[in-house]
């Protein structure tokens, strides 16, 4: 049996896809390695017969994913921002699932609803301004920036996803850039939209906005024999295919996931079946089975333009597998 890492953030949609390949685990016995089959935070085995590969569960940030897949490239199967895999593009390649796409909707930046200060896209440029984002390789960030016209150091502050809206909360910082479920909950914590950027890229260029995809180590075929990729790019499909066609029991097994996210966030009020049904349904869709040329497409028109911008390195070609 041959071990691959699959590495995904702890938000529900990235549960959701893979737990057909994974088996299913308790997020708040889940440690900071793999998590190994038999394991105390395993709840059930694998649902598919995945062949001689036995795919190992690595939940984690998805800006820790980003530099690992940076500095180390060393892990199978991981999730990356859309931003991230442009400076690993030689060693890692874009499966066609897996991705998630904001239609229309997407990360948001957020202020507390009593700061008359910030009201709108223009008073993120103010200076002085302190603004709290999840991570500079981010996709949400590189939007950002293209919407500001800069990816300047004054007044960034990185923290862990989990930890823009306390902070934004708690007035330590101005604005904060949300992603996963605090697209949906920030209100909760007393804060208001400034810009959906989702929103805004549709506006700019009447497309998708792809945010985060699924990637493999190229290498695959030198270390397991001739047509490895295929086969582990095959189950991966299977997985989030399953996974679809079992919504509600995908949805009920993502929700300690979400109720986790909340804790580390210093919270766990508004944490509900129906809102992780309404957040799954925004991030796993038609495009996360098979994004197609179309999906591939907004990938390359993204990344050109935050070439162009100077924001990212530029693959000459988005291919996926």
């Amino acid at each position: 049996m041959i071990d691959l890492v699959l590495a995904h953030s702890p938000d529900p949609d990235d549960a959701f896809m893979w737990w057909p390949l994974t088996g299913k685990f308790d997020p708040s016995r889940a440690g900071d390695g793999p998590i190994r089959h038999g394991s105390p935070a395993m709840l059930a085995a694998p649902a598919l017969d995945t062949g001689r590969f036995r795919f190992l569960a690595l939940p984690a940030d998805i800006e820790v994913l980003n530099r690992r897949a940076a500095e180390a490239g060393d892990l199978d199967i991981t999730a990356l921002s859309v931003r991230a895999w442009a400076d690993v593009a030689g060693r890692y390649a874009i499966t066609r699932c897996g991705a998630s796409f904001g239609e229309g909707f997407g990360p948001k930046v957020v202020a507390r609803a009593d700061n008359a200060a910030i009201r709108c896209e223009g008073c993120l440029r103010k200076p002085g301004l302190r603004l709290a984002i999840p991570g500079r390789r981010t996709t949400a960030f590189l939007v950002l920036s293209l919407l500001l016209e800069s990816a300047g150091d004054a007044g960034i502050v990185e923290v862990p996803f989990e930890q823009v809206i306390p902070m934004v909360s708690r007035g330590e910082a101005d604005a904060g850039l949300v992603i996963h479920e605090g697209q949906l909950t920030f209100a909760d914590a007393g804060l208001r939209l400034v810009v959906d950027l989702g929103e805004w890229w549709r506006e700019e260029t009447g497309g998708p906005l792809p945010l985060g995809v699924n990637a493999i180590r190229r290498d695959l075929d030198a270390r397991f024999g001739a047509g490895a990729l295929a086969e582990v790019a095959g189950l991966l499909s299977r997985s989030v295919a399953y996974a679809m066609e079992r919504w509600d029991e995908s949805v009920r097994y993502t929700l300690p996931f979400a109720e986790a996210n909340a804790r580390r966030a210093g919270g766990g009020g508004g944490v509900s079946l129906e809102r992780v049904d309404r957040y799954c349904r925004m991030y796993v869709s038609a495009r996360t089975r098979d994004m197609g040329e179309a999906g591939r497409s907004a990938i390359e028109a993204l990344l050109s333009r935050g070439a162009a911008a100077g924001l990212c390195a530029s693959p000459a070609r988005v291919e996926i597998v």
